[in-house]
């Protein structure tokens, strides 16, 4: 073990070599560098509007990027924050003094309320520009308002809660009338729920809002100014529209679930975060006299949803009676105090202040702050001017708080995008699991990091935690990447290793038996891992070697299969004379390479399955191949076990069909040793044709004559057209075999009479028996009795032949009276051809001057003609061109040839002085020989009748118009 750990150490220092050594070059790796490259932005970063208000600013509220600001006594300014060069100034249109108390806008930026200090209230929609009174509102200094974010729209709020400065909680619906210029009062209704007291009676309702949780549960929560309440309750589906009475009206007998605090600074905020638009708040956080109460909002919750409740304590820079908070927003992991003169964020993790923004004197001081929940920022203004917060990257260093507070899964998911983070989170993560003695888990974590593996497998073996130090380089290992094939090599080689040395230590402990078993299951996964494939096949020798070196044979047999060295796993069965296993490992993977090497060992053990086995491959086996394991069998095996080879060649033969020679003179020689029977009716359905026979003749021959089978040796010669052999081996087992072989040789008379006169000599001279040889007589009509006679004794009687002469002398007179009878006939026929043929010579045809070539139309005299018996009449060129191309190629080709011999003769001579006699006898010698050329033309030309021969009759399936001058043809037509 500590070897394989050295090497894999040393090539980790190379590997960081190499990495060092690219560093040096320029070339990027995948080390962390922990050098910030540029400055990070702040998380708030702050931001002057660049605005000059005409008049103080009196209040401002922001949603849905719809900023609404209260100028002076009588101004309001509307602006779209996406078109801010397009502000819409409204004037209230009060004569009296009353003054803007507070503005409350809703989520949608649609509905714009404006409380008076005269107990008034105005109400303003984004959709037009006229402010109208609300006038059931007359005589409520407004406080709160807690808008209906689900059935609001940008016509109508639904119902929505109104709280006042004496503790009275309203329930109203404002609705604008679309396309009417007398609409009604905008306020439906405006009716009292519910009253909030302390313990000196009513308090004023500093905020409200409305909630839906699970399963149509609303909550809403209100404060005063120390007190938190939250009513709880279920409204009738489809009665939404009605309202929230129903739920006030369930505490009309009791107080709700409130949270006190002793302090007060005369008022409270309550702010809230909601991560996504249209989705419930996930935490609050509470500004009242002792601190901050912050937490998040359990929905699932049946009385309150606030849950993981902590304060803030003022510090003491704060104090409520010289410098008291103004508001509070809260964002994902902070909450931000607005002082007279400061801002402060209050990380909700840890509690602690991690940004402060002083203010300049300049602006004066701090009016109030407001937080946009549909985009994230932030709003503060002074009288003079106003400022804006963006929140950029809130959650860059939430993990080292989660990490401070081990809480490393929250901690590793704000770092899942910074790698050199998440390294740092594993790294204190895996070192509080080892702390903690959960090592398993310590070594899942490890294995992500980036720290020294040396270090870290040092670690887990001084704590002798093997299982863990397992674990490590699994996880280490599947981390690896393919290109890393050292690594990947010693570690697949160092766990077998691990695994072996841990499966004997529990094989040996009965109360282990389960570990056991799930470690050999690890093992095995470990084994078959498709990953670790390709580096366990070109190390496979190594794994069988550490295999081999623990005695685990029933892992070394498993690995093999996985390896697919099937040649390994059978031999390993062979060895433990486990012969079934092997064969069904042979019949599992049906490699016919490992049935050819391992049948000689099978089949002296298990022979009817081994030959069940081939049987069943079919014809992926070639049976020469097997006939080796076959012939060692036979030789030592009895007549029964022998039977097994003879079904598997009988296999071939009949079923696979098999036509070579080697597998048929197998299957012969295993008849003639065991099967006599079986090879006389092989060899008769073999047949007798040479061609056809599969099996070699001679060898046959011969392995028949030595087992003595003479009925095969007969059948043999008569294959081989040996006949005399035949006969002469057939009498020695059966005269009527011998006579059956006599009688082949139809076409050779004198050889059948040769066999026969065997036979008779054989019944004559062998057997002495008369009779039988005359009955040889009248079985083959070429034998006469003066054929046999020679091979009777002197002492025989004629009495025996009498009867045989007789018939004889018979035939021979019935043979000279058909020969007469047949000579008369000849001289007749003689008679009549010499008479045909004068008349032939004899016989003649006239031709009238009008008569007409058949072929070409043309006057016949005009050219040399042929007449013929038939009445036709042609040209000789007409007929030469109508019979030469049905002509035989060799025949035009001798036609040719006569045609040019007779051209030759024809030529005159070019002496013009007189021939001397040698010249006239060559010439009259030339003049014969035209005459023989011009008969052998006309013996090709004319020797039928080309309308009325045989050549119309071939020519009736040709077609009118040669194939090859069709096309050519249809165009003519066209």
């Amino acid at each position: 073990m500590a070897s394989i750990l050295d090497e894999y150490e040393d090539s980790l220092y190379r590997s960081a070599s190499v990495q060092q050594s690219r560093a040096n070059v320029g070339i990027p790796h995948s080390g962390y560098v922990n050098a910030r490259l540029e400055k990070e932005t702040p998380i708030f970063n702050k931001q002057r509007i660049d605005f000059a208000p005409p008049e103080k600013i009196n209040s401002l509220v922001v949603s849905s990027n719809q900023l609404c600001m209260s100028l002076g006594k009588d101004t309001l300014l509307r602006i779209d924050l996406g078109k801010p060069d397009e502000p819409n100034q409204v004037e209230l249109g009060r004569k009296d003094e009353a003054k803007v108390y507070k503005m409350f806008l809703d989520h949608t930026g649609s509905h714009l309320l404006i409380a008076l200090n005269t107990s008034e209230c105005l109400y303003l929609n984004r959709s037009v520009q006229k402010v109208r009174a609300l006038s059931r509102w007359k005589g409520h200094l407004i406080e709160s308002v807690g808008w209906n974010k689900f059935l609001g729209s940008e016509t109508n709020t639904g119902p929505i809660l109104v709280g006042t400065a004496q503790g009275q909680i309203f329930e109203a619906e404002i609705s604008v009338s679309e396309g009417s210029l007398f609409s009604t009062n905008p306020d439906q209704y405006f009716r009292q729920v519910y009253t909030l007291e302390e313990e000196s009676g009513p308090a004023p309702v500093c905020c409200l809002e409305i909630e839906r949780g699970i399963e149509g549960k609303f909550f809403i929560i209100a404060t005063t100014r120390k007190r938190l309440f939250q009513f709880v309750g279920k409204v009738p589906e489809g009665t939404e529209q009605q309202g929230f009475s129903s739920i006030f009206a369930m505490h009309a007998d009791h107080l709700p679930s409130f949270r006190e605090f002793p302090a007060n600074f005369g008022f409270s905020e309550i702010a809230f975060y909601t991560p996504k638009l249209r989705s419930n708040p996930r935490s609050f956080a509470w500004m009242m006299g002792n601190g901050v109460l912050y937490g998040t909002l359990d929905y699932s919750r049946p009385d309150s949803i606030l849950s993981d409740e902590r304060v803030w304590v003022y510090p003491s820079d704060i104090d409520i009676t010289v410098n008291k908070p103004i508001s509070i927003v809260l964002t994902q992991f902070h909450f931000l105090l607005l002082l007279p003169d400061r801002v402060k964020a209050v990380c909700t993790l840890n509690g602690q202040v991690v940004f402060q923004d002083l203010f300049l004197e300049k602006f004066g001081l701090l009016t109030r702050m407001i937080k946009d929940p549909t985009v994230q920022q932030i709003w503060i203004h002074t009288e003079k001017v106003v400022f804006r917060y963006h929140v950029q990257r809130e959650s860059r260093d939430v993990w080292k708080m989660y990490m401070n507070m081990n809480k490393f899964d929250l901690a590793k998911e704000y770092c899942k995008d910074r790698p050199e983070c998440l390294d740092i989170v594993l790294a204190k993560e895996a070192e509080h699991c080892f702390q903690n003695k959960r090592y398993l888990d310590s070594a899942k974590c490890y294995a992500l990091t980036q720290n020294y593996f040396e270090e870290i497998a040092l670690k887990f073996i001084e704590a002798k935690q093997e299982e863990a130090l397992m674990e490590f380089l699994i996880k280490k290992l599947s981390n690896l990447k393919p290109s890393e094939k050292t690594q990947t090599t010693l570690l697949t080689t160092w766990l077998t290793e691990l695994y072996l040395n841990w499966l004997g230590i529990l094989e040996g402990d009965p109360s282990q038996r389960n570990l056991y078993l799930d470690t050999r299951e690890k093992f095995r996964t470990f084994l078959s891992s498709p990953k670790n494939k390709d580096c366990l096949f070109n190390n496979r020798a190594s794994i069988y070697e550490l295999l081999a070196s623990h005695g685990d044979t029933e892992h070394m047999v498993y690995f093999a299969v996985i390896m697919q060295d099937y040649e390994r796993v059978v031999a390993h069965h062979c060895q433990h004379d486990e012969y079934d296993e092997a064969l069904n490992v042979l019949s599992r993977h049906r490699d016919e390479k490992l049935f050819y090497k391992f049948s000689p060992v099978l089949i002296q053990h298990i022979p009817k399955k081994v030959v069940d086995a081939w049987i069943s491959m079919g014809s992926r086996l070639d049976a020469r191949n097997l006939i080796p394991a076959l012939v060692n069998y036979s030789q030592s095996a009895s007549t029964q076990q022998i039977n097994e080879a003879i079904r598997y060649m009988e296999f071939c033969v009949y079923q696979l069909e098999e036509t070579q020679q080697a597998i048929h003179n197998y299957l012969l020689s295993l008849y003639a040793l065991c099967r006599p029977d079986s090879l006389l009716s092989y060899l008769e359905q073999a047949g007798t044709n040479p061609n056809r026979i599969h099996y070699d003749l001679k060898y046959a021959l011969r392995l028949c004559a030595e087992h003595g089978h003479h009925h095969a040796c007969v059948h043999i010669y008569k294959v081989m057209e040996l006949y005399e052999e035949a006969v002469d081996l057939a009498l020695q087992v059966d005269v009527d075999l011998a006579k059956s072989c006599a009688d082949l040789p139809e076409d050779d008379e004198e050889l059948r009479k040769k066999l026969w006169l065997k036979i008779a000599r054989h019944v004559v001279q062998e057997e002495k028996d008369v009779k039988k040889a005359m009955a040889c007589l009248s079985s083959c009509a070429l034998l006469k009795i003066e054929d046999v006679l020679p091979f009777f004794p002197d002492f025989v009687t004629i009495d025996h032949f009498k009867e045989a002469i007789c018939n004889s002398l018979e035939d021979y007179n019935k043979h000279i009276e058909e020969l007469k009878r047949e000579m008369e006939e000849a001289t007749q026929s003689a008679k009549r051809i010499r008479e045909d043929i004068q008349e032939m010579r004899n016989k003649y045809g006239s031709v009238e001057p009008q008569e007409k070539c058949a072929a070409c139309d043309f006057p016949l005299l005009n050219r040399p003609f042929y007449l013929f018996l038939c009445g036709h009449m042609f040209h000789y060129d007409c007929l030469l061109q109508a019979v030469f191309p049905n002509l035989p190629a060799y025949k035009q080709a001798k036609l040719e040839d006569l045609q040019k011999k007779l051209a030759a003769t024809s030529q005159p001579s070019k002496s013009h002085h007189r021939p001397k006699d040698t010249d006239t006898i060559s010439l009259g010698k030339g003049q014969q020989s035209r005459e023989q050329i011009k008969a052998d033309i006309d013996d090709i030309v004319a020797a039928e009748c080309v309308y009325c021969g045989e050549l119309m009759i071939r020519s009736i399936d040709k077609p009118f118009i040669d194939p090859q001058k069709y096309d050519e043809e249809m165009q003519s037509w066209l």
